[in-house]
């Protein structure tokens, strides 16, 4: 007797007639009716009593019912399983990011995402540019995000926000005043520099290359998210990349645009040398309606 035999054989001993365990399994009456011919003939005694135009159970169906109660509750837990996996709602996926993308877009993204697919476990770390590349290059994160880019071989990737770095300072600093900030304005304050050789450090030093003003920090710090904590403080004004100054802190910061224009750019990233899961592929998704989501509220604010 296969599955589907017992399953017809499990809703005529529930409803009793073949009219309704038909309408249960969406099949017609004469298939049930057949169905159960078919099986009394291959087992070779009867299953049902027929009395008054209903079927009532023998010893042995019910005998077969309570049996193949272990089958189906096994069979539904692997349909379920099923659907977690064609709904990503299921398994395992592991990103890391740098500090700036960590605290800003993934959270939004990583909510939505996590909502829909509790059972999913997650790991998630925060590193800096190299760590991320390479974590995603040894397949120790199956995603990886960050600010600005080289070339690396192995490394697929596609921007997921383009921005500009921005000028944060406390709400009762004098530069707070202007709509927007020069290096030349940036030369009569104390000020916060970003790390010399990492990416967005070498930036900044460019653009006040690019002015004509020299670069001097009075604090210099490795990470975003630092500058504008101190910047807050009162410590001194801070170049920073758009997303660190939403990231909150001890201090409010106020943010103006900084001139010359200096672009910066957030990637995602993967390796090639595996097709991604379908888990990640979702997580994609999210990251990219995460990014619409953050883009017009920029220009809203604008």
């Amino acid at each position: 007797m296969n599955l589907r035999q017992l399953e017809i054989l499990r809703a005529v001993v529930r409803h009793r007639t073949t009219l309704a365990a038909a309408e249960e399994l969406a099949v017609s009456q004469p298939a049930v009716s057949n169905a159960l011919k078919a099986m009394e003939a291959q087992v070779g005694f009867p299953l049902f009593d027929r009395i008054n135009n209903r079927l009532f159970p023998t010893a042995e169906a019910m005998t077969l019912y309570r049996e193949s109660e272990a089958i189906f509750a096994l069979h539904g837990k692997l349909q379920g399983r099923l659907r977690d996996l064609r709904e990503n709602r299921h398994g395992h996926l592991a990103l890391m990011a740098t500090p700036p993308l960590a605290y800003s877009l993934l959270p939004r993204a990583l909510a939505a995402f996590v909502r829909q697919r509790p059972q999913t476990r997650i790991f998630f770390d925060v590193r800096r540019y190299e760590g991320v590349v390479d974590g995603v290059t040894s397949r120790v994160a199956e995603l990886g995000f960050a600010l600005g880019l080289s070339n690396h071989v192995g490394i697929a990737h596609e921007v997921v926000h383009r921005g500009e770095m921005v000028c944060v300072m406390a709400p009762d600093h004098p530069l707070s005043l202007k709509a927007s900030v020069t290096p030349a304005d940036l030369a009569r304050h104390p000020f916060i520099g970003l790390e010399r050789g990492t990416r967005l450090g070498e930036a900044v030093r460019d653009s006040f290359s690019r002015a004509g003003v020299p670069f001097g920090a009075t604090v210099e710090v490795r990470y975003c998210n630092t500058a504008c904590v101190l910047a807050g403080a009162g410590v001194g004004v801070a170049v920073v990349d758009p997303f660190s100054p939403s990231q909150g802190g001890a201090h409010p910061v106020v943010v103006r645009p900084f001139a010359p224009t200096t672009p910066v750019e957030a990637f995602m990233l993967w390796s090639e040398a595996e097709p991604l899961s379908r888990l990640a592929r979702a997580f994609l998704a999210e990251v990219r309606a995460a990014r619409v989501t953050l883009t017009a509220a920029a220009s809203d604010e604008a």
